[in-house]
């Protein structure tokens, strides 16, 4: 009697890379749990491929090992068959394109930053924080409506903005290796296990240090139930000696988060740069030492919140630059993450021009006599503002000889006779280019009045 082999319209010939990682990783596929127990739908397709090649080899004399369908175990391939053109499932999901689109580009070997989507800290963090709100339920085999899957790569996925789903033994190739102490908001911590990628195998967004000690940070990232956003120690609870830094290639650098539940703008501030723009979330908070600290607190000041210092402002952050931050950004009528005491683009834009309610109590504000008056801001000092800082200032321009460019005045509206004055003032001082360009800045406001 001649045996027959039944034909599965599941089943084709294996035509699967014959290497040893290859073969360990379709053994793996066929070991996980059936879809109906948890499982995912790949590895159920795996398992019974395998399962249906080996009753054919034995049912064709040749056994389980003339099937050839497990090679010896070797090294585990991450990401599947070498030189496929689709991305094979992994144990985690799969690195596959977005949710019923194909995945764009090559699916092995590192990525080249001009081949990927730009963005920058702001926006990595911000659509982190979308998640977050939305509450996204973890899930291994779910996409979300934006058509990332739902597990910690798939959130890196997202936030990062990548054209496809990666996974834990992907995200690396679209990523530059660092140094923990070079940590920066929108950065990750990776921990991939090869030799079994669903133990332990974790991702998290770096939000910033929670302390000077950096010992914590605030880690965004994809667990059981839901997304979520908490301090978490460096670099994670388990396994932490063995998480990675990564910072992702795409980057634009220069770039902020924004305030929790306002806009999504982004500041160009860099260190050393005060009022250049928003500096970064890295300037303020903890441990945070830098001039953007003293500017932030002289502009609190000027706008009301002189009670909150018992000295300074000064470029240590304490708790009086908490408090008095938190009482400006109430006196807008935020609540909640809103009004956290941390500075952010809305906040910072406010006060640099000029704009928002100011606290009660502005008489609490007026500097001792003979002392330098609190600097107000840059914004105060614009084409159509109209104050009394600006008429202050000119009047101490006229009084330290710096007023021949006022035909009448000085009045409070601001205009280029001002800044041509102040142009005179700071070349006085053997400043040239960008730092004599008419607009007062704290250095400026400092030597007028001391």
């Amino acid at each position: 009697m001649v045996a027959t082999v039944p034909v599965f319209e599941e089943y084709e010939p294996a035509a699967d890379c014959p290497c040893p990682g290859c073969a360990r990783w379709r053994r793996e596929l066929a070991l996980r749990l059936p879809v109906r127990t948890g499982g995912h739908p790949a590895a159920h397709g795996a398992r019974r491929a395998l399962v249906l090649a080996t009753a054919a080899g034995v049912v064709l004399g040749g056994g389980a090992g003339a099937a050839g369908a497990v090679h010896p175990a070797g090294p585990f391939h991450p990401l599947g068959p070498a030189g496929s053109a689709a991305p094979p499932p992994t144990p985690q999901g799969g690195a596959e394109g977005l949710h019923g689109r194909p995945h764009p580009g090559p699916t092995s070997g590192p990525v080249s930053r001009h081949d990927l989507p730009r963005t920058t800290r702001a926006d990595i963090i911000n659509r982190a924080k979308r998640w977050v709100a939305e509450g996204v339920p973890y899930s291994m085999e779910k996409y979300w409506s934006d058509g990332y899957r739902q597990d910690c790569s798939g959130y890196v996925s997202m936030a990062w903005n990548l054209p496809g789903n990666e996974w834990t033994g992907s995200l690396h190739r679209f990523a530059t290796p660092l140094d923990r102490s070079e940590l920066q908001p929108g950065d990750i911590l990776l921990f991939h296990n090869p030799d079994n990628p669903t133990k332990g195998s974790h991702v998290t967004i770096f939000g910033g240090w929670t302390d000077y000690r950096r010992t914590h940070y605030v880690a965004y990232e994809q667990a059981k139930p839901y997304t979520r956003k908490q301090a978490t120690p460096l670099a994670y609870w388990k396994n932490s000696d063995r998480y990675l830094a990564f910072r992702y290639n795409g980057l634009i650098t220069g770039e902020a988060p924004s305030d929790p539940g306002t806009d999504t703008g982004t500041g160009t501030g860099a260190p050393g740069a005060p009022g250049a723009g928003f500096p970064g979330a890295w300037a303020f908070g903890p441990g945070a030492r830098n001039q953007h600290i003293t500017e932030l607190g002289r502009m609190l000041v000027a706008r009301g919140a002189g009670r909150y210092y018992a000295k300074g402002p000064g470029p240590h952050w304490g708790e009086a630059d908490r408090r008095a931050t938190q009482a400006f950004q109430r006196a807008q009528g935020w609540r909640g993450k809103e009004a956290d005491g941390l500075p952010g683009p809305h906040t910072w834009r406010l006060l640099v021009h000029g704009k928002g309610r100011d606290l009660g109590g502005a008489a609490a504000t007026r500097a001792p006599a003979g002392a330098v008056p609190p600097y107000p801001g840059r914004g105060r000092f614009r084409p159509g503002q109209s104050n009394t800082y600006v008429e202050t200032l000119g009047r101490q321009l006229v009084k330290r000889g710096y007023g021949r460019h006022y035909r009448k005045g000085p009045t409070p509206r601001w205009g280029e006779a001002d800044r041509r004055n102040v142009q005179d003032f700071q070349r006085a001082q053997g400043w040239r280019g960008g730092a004599a360009d008419g607009y007062p800045g704290p250095e400026t406001w400092r030597r007028l009045f001391r």
